[in-house]
């Protein structure tokens, strides 16, 4: 039985080596200017001593250029590819066919996985990028089961979805909570402050119990989801169904509580693909991830299971 890829989003040098000591098989870094909604900047140094230490243990290094670029971004853009090339990150994930036209136009043969965010959504799309160089698609958070396995068997890209952590509802790039804390008449120490470690989140009048994590940064507004989504013991249907990569997002969660989830799904994964017909999910497998999560965020399927996706 094919044992899919475990990947997680990383912030740092130290995050990086731990998460691959904890069992990750790919880390995805990069810096705000280039990659959007990481969990921390990590520079091209630091990246480099990233790719030869995972390397030299058997484990790959992707760097995010998936932001929304405009013209100013686009500076610099041709030359921090080159270099992420040369320091020899295992893939680019992107959005934007800039990022595939670059690659193009230097002649380079680095791996491109294509993820679009709420785009992503079907294979006919899927196979379109990858007919332009793509080797893997990363499906849209919003999509079913149905619908994930029905992508993986009508496309020969390799297929990622996010099996646990935060993610995305809402950006955009206004600043929107520093003009909404200037109509307030905040102070500017509070205003200037809007970072993911202030710890901001939105509250709906209508749903008081649901808390939505806000934050701004060089690429504008993120508001992320309410609750975490958390598959551990739905992996088998996604193995069975031939996803290659499952994705740990560590936005917005210390390094203990990633370690942690890390190592559940590395064991979960190892004993089901060893033997698939004599496993069983053991409920307390979630106990050390429940004791650590936060008790105003609610772990859940996400989407997996919803009949209306949008």
């Amino acid at each position: 039985m094919k044992k899919p890829e475990l990947i997680v989003s990383c912030g740092s040098l130290e995050e990086t080596k731990r998460l691959i000591d904890a069992g990750a098989d790919a880390v995805l870094v990069g810096e705000e200017k280039y990659g959007l909604r990481l969990p921390g900047n990590i520079g091209l140094s630091d990246m480099q001593v990233a790719v030869e230490w995972a390397h030299a243990r058997g484990a790959k290094v992707y760097a995010a250029v998936n932001n929304i670029f405009d013209n100013d971004t686009l500076d610099g853009l041709t030359a921090y590819i080159e270099q992420l090339h040369l320091i020899g990150v295992d893939a680019l994930v992107f959005g934007d066919p800039a990022v595939l036209m670059i690659v193009r136009s230097l002649g380079k043969t680095i791996k491109l996985h294509w993820n679009a965010e709420m785009t992503s959504t079907n294979y006919a799309t899927a196979n379109y990028w990858g007919s332009q160089g793509a080797s893997r698609v990363v499906l849209a958070r919003e999509l079913n089961m149905e619908q994930v396995l029905e992508c993986k068997q009508h496309t020969d890209l390799e297929v990622e979805v996010q099996v646990h952590g935060i993610t995305n509802i809402y950006h955009s790039k206004r600043e929107l909570v520093k003009n909404y804390m200037k109509h307030q008449g905040r102070d500017h120490a509070v205003i200037e402050d809007r970072s993911k470690e202030r710890g901001l989140f939105l509250i709906e009048h209508e749903r008081r119990d649901q808390r939505y994590p806000v934050y701004e940064d060089i690429n504008g507004t993120h508001i992320m989801s309410s609750e975490d989504i958390c598959m551990l013991e739905n992996l088998p249907e996604l193995i069975d169904g031939g996803v290659d990569s499952l994705k740990i997002d560590g936005l917005l969660k210390p390094l203990a509580y990633n370690e942690e989830v890390v190592k559940k799904y590395r064991m979960v994964i190892d004993r089901y693909t060893e033997s698939p017909d004599t496993f069983e999910f053991q409920d307390e497998w979630l106990d050390e991830i429940r004791r650590l999560q936060n008790p105003d965020r609610e772990l859940s399927y996400g989407f997996f299971y919803k009949e209306q996706v949008y």
